[in-house]
């Protein structure tokens, strides 16, 4: 089982004035899959701090997988990509990719996510937006090939192609 670690970016939600939807159902839709959810946190939209927890769920948690949500659109306060950049060592961009072109399918706003994905160590961290209804739209979108991705990260499978 894979453990899953999820971060909130959300000024309003990190003082309490608005209830985290959108963590909740990263929470119920992973679980649902088989996944693991050891660390739930909802934190400011402030880089240095979501840099500074994504840095703690991957080296001193060892969690497999981070979801954060929120903080990657155009606002000023939207800084999750470049919190996520500044901790990855590789980039995953077909996974991102692959979100942006699910969701475009479905609302054109889609083009307007700065959505990033990469692996730190041995965890793989997705942003997915902020609403309810694109996470979802998200999760639909990745989940048939997240496991097998995580499978390869941690060295569990090793072969993508068929004979």
């Amino acid at each position: 089982m894979f453990r899953v670690g999820i971060i909130t970016a959300s000024d309003k939600g990190s003082r309490g004035e608005r209830e985290d939807k959108s963590g909740e159902l990263i929470k119920e839709i992973m679980n649902s899959n088989g996944y693991e959810i050891v660390r739930w946190n909802i934190l400011p939209d402030e880089r240095q701090l979501i840099s500074k927890e994504l840095i703690n769920m991957s080296d001193n948690l060892g969690i497999d997988l981070i979801f954060t949500t929120g903080g990657t659109g155009f606002s000023q306060r939207d800084w999750t990509p470049e919190a996520t950049l500044d901790v990855i060592d590789r980039q995953t961009p077909g996974i991102s990719e692959a979100m942006r072109h699910y969701s475009l399918q479905i609302t054109p706003k889609a083009m307007l996510s700065r959505s990033v994905s990469g692996i730190r160590g041995e965890t793989l961290i997705i942003n997915l937006p902020g609403s309810p209804k694109a996470v979802k739209e998200n999760l639909e979108c990745i989940l048939p090939a997240l496991k097998h991705g995580l499978e390869i990260l941690k060295g569990i499978a090793g072969e993508c192609a068929r004979k």
